[in-house]
């Protein structure tokens, strides 16, 4: 069973999740921390698949906890207020694997855990074209997420590009699925490695310089 720690001081919103999580086919183990950041590095909410986060409770810390959890290999899912897209992309910046706003429903929740824990990065159909896509043909791409093409594109392995950046595997492979989704979301699908390198090159975040060096 896919299991979740969900970091939120709105018992409303936590008691909803936890009945779509229940009732979700197969359904999903949800864990309640009561809003304290801590059971998500403590208890049962330390092994948790997916860390569901509203960055905007009251002792979440933000942007702190966001990459902190990030760059230890968590999954994370954003579930907050805003539905700006300057919101999401800060959030996709420092590596989350999912955004949902809080008005979206079961729907776009659920599938977003599940891609989480299977390492997919999600959106909603609201905010993936908003947030992801910079125009209709070239996608954003963060100063993290270059770095991270950059090394893979020279290594054999994602492995070897974990040791290098001093990530761990499951954060290279967030990184490098974010992209693909940015792709996906511009219109321009890149499904294997070769097909990422010719993106790139075209749309000159890389060089050919920079990848025979």
């Amino acid at each position: 069973m896919t299991t979740a720690v969900i970091i939120d001081d709105h018992a409303a919103i936590v008691a909803g999740v936890g009945q779509w999580c229940a009732q979700a086919d197969p359904p999903i183990e949800l864990l309640d921390t009561g809003g304290n950041l801590a059971g998500a590095w403590t208890g049962p909410g330390a092994a948790a698949d997916v860390v569901i986060l509203d960055v905007e409770a009251p002792g979440s810390r933000g942007a702190t906890a966001l990459r902190r959890l990030v760059e230890v290999g968590r999954r994370v899912v954003v579930y907050a207020q805003h539905t700006d897209r300057g919101a999401a992309e800060r959030c996709l910046s420092l590596g989350v694997h999912a955004y949902v706003p809080k008005c979206e429903g079961a729907d776009r929740l659920v599938p977003a855990i599940r891609a989480a824990a299977a390492g997919r990065t999600y959106l909603s159909p609201a905010m993936s074209g908003a947030a992801l896509a910079d125009s209709a043909v070239r996608p954003k791409l963060t100063p993290r997420e270059l770095e991270v093409l950059r090394a893979w594109f020279a290594s054999p392995s994602k492995q070897l590009v974990a040791a290098k950046l001093y990530l761990s595997v499951k954060t290279v492979d967030t990184y490098i699925q974010r992209v693909r989704a940015k792709y996906a979301n511009a219109g321009r699908h890149a499904p294997t490695k070769s097909d990422l390198v010719t993106r790139v090159l075209d749309d000159g975040f890389i060089s050919i310089a920079e990848l025979t060096a």
